[in-house]
């Protein structure tokens, strides 16, 4: 079986947290500021947190090498709960 390939949009756009979650930065913050609201602006700040259905679909289709680091560390917690 050939290797899957990560595609290139989405580890620019991605990154995949400790847990598991996927973070993006939100859209409409690059330039033309000043034809949009103070409120819009603030919501583009920083970075969020995709829901659980867009991660699974991200983390499946796009970035299907990223999805390992969940299931490792939901091993080593298994493992330091059962001693």
């Amino acid at each position: 079986m050939p290797k899957m390939k990560t595609k290139s949009g989405a580890k620019k756009r991605f990154r995949v947290t400790a847990g598991g979650k996927v973070k993006f930065k939100a859209a409409f913050a690059r330039h033309m500021q000043m034809n949009k609201p103070k409120k819009m602006k603030l919501k583009t700040r920083g970075s969020s947190i995709l829901s659980k259905v867009d991660t699974k679909i991200i983390l499946d289709n796009f970035l299907p090498y990223s999805r390992k680091r969940k299931n490792k560390k939901a091993a080593v917690q298994k493992a330091a709960a059962a001693e």
